[in-house]
């Protein structure tokens, strides 16, 4: 399934990303640092909801309490419990 989230309080404003069960496939940042957003998308293909919630979840940026890294795993978590509410 294909899932799209609107950031808040970031550069990029649009995260989407393929979600099968809990696996996270197909990230792609619309906005923010096009380099450093495409090598996260591809350092975490295929991992987990809780593998990208441990390694992303409170990062900041600057001066911001969040960053495009923390809304990606706030997005993921916010996917996948949708995905199961529809079980």
């Amino acid at each position: 399934m294909r899932y799209e989230y609107k950031t808040v309080n970031t550069c990029s404003q649009l995260i989407s990303f393929d979600i099968e069960g809990n696996v996270i496939r197909n990230i792609e940042f619309i906005g923010g640092c096009n380099g450093n957003l495409k090598a996260i998308s591809k350092l975490l293909e295929g991992s987990t909801v809780e593998e990208i919630e441990d390694k992303l979840l409170g990062n900041t940026c600057g001066r911001r309490p969040t960053s495009c890294a923390d809304q990606l795993a706030i997005a993921v978590r916010e996917a996948y419990d949708k995905t199961q509410q529809k079980v």
